[in-house]
């Protein structure tokens, strides 16, 4: 086995944006889910704002064909950034999630620790991993994700959850019905911060 490259101090989230998104076409989108307009700018690009806020180094997967699966966009996420601490995963099509969970559950992360967000009992992204499952997270294929890698750890004592006051973790776009149900979202984010906003 290969030794691993200098480590960073900070963990990469990587943003997986390589599906088809074929459940937001099938009930009426018109355009790729994270390409949809959702208050006047793209999905993903909420998204990122996020990321982009909360300071930590980030990785897009979204290659031009696509990938066989959320395992493999995992893999190469994960290899494009092998001198990482750690990893969030964080799908693209989360574009309410704060900029704050990133940085507690990235404050969380240890080399042989999971960290799993959770919204009222709810588990959602992203899910953060230790520098202790490099060659696991990499080794990924076709559409398994690391849904089997957290139930191991778990059984392990590994992993621990992280409770949140931020259902964005959770309220991903795979419908036309969830954009709407974002855009309302958004406008009572706006609402709350500012009352006189119309």
């Amino acid at each position: 086995m290969p030794a691993l490259p200098v480590v960073t101090t900070l963990p990469v989230v990587i943003v997986l944006a390589a599906g088809r998104g074929e459940r937001f076409l099938a009930s009426g989108g018109t355009a790729h889910k994270l390409d949809t307009l959702l208050d006047g700018k793209a999905v993903l690009s909420h998204t990122l704002a996020a990321v982009h806020a909360s300071g930590l180094p980030w990785h897009l997967v979204r290659p031009e064909g696509g990938t066989g699966g959320m395992g493999e966009s995992i893999a190469m996420g994960v290899q494009a950034t092998a001198e990482a601490a750690g990893w969030l995963i964080l799908p693209g099509d989360l574009p309410l999630v704060q900029a704050i969970t990133l940085q507690r559950v990235a404050q969380a992360l240890a080399e042989q620790t999971i960290i799993v967000p959770r919204f009222h009992q709810q588990q959602g992204h992203p899910v953060g991993f230790g520098r202790h499952y490099f060659h696991t997270l990499a080794s990924l294929q076709g559409d398994v994700g690391a849904a089997a890698i957290v139930r191991e750890a778990r059984v392990s004592g590994n992993v621990q959850d992280l409770s949140v006051a931020d259902d964005g973790i959770v309220r991903d776009v795979d419908t036309r019905a969830d954009l709407d149900l974002a855009q309302d979202l958004l406008r009572t984010r706006r609402l709350q911060i500012d009352p006189y906003t119309r």
